[in-house]
């Protein structure tokens, strides 16, 4: 299943970066870069998942893209050489 999920990186005092999302707040990663951050959304995400299916709870409707066969819009972080 793919997802689109909102996320906020905020860079740390201390170096590295969280990630949060403002559509589900359960979901918290971090990494030293923004690269690292970005992938360890995918671990965070599938335990979210889990807690939601634990608690008998569904991911909100808007998150799930059901046909990737149309155009989806997004942003992201480039890091340019």
């Amino acid at each position: 299943m793919q997802y689109k999920i909102p996320l906020v990186l905020a860079p740390q005092p201390e170096g590295g970066y969280t990630v949060t999302s403002p559509l589900l707040p359960e979901l918290v990663t971090e990494g030293d870069t923004v690269e690292e951050a970005i992938d360890n959304v995918k671990d965070a995400l599938a335990a979210v998942i889990e807690t939601y299916e634990d608690l008998g709870r569904s991911l909100p409707r808007n998150t799930r893209v059901l046909d990737l066969s149309t155009p989806l819009s997004f942003e992201t972080v480039v890091t340019a050489p």
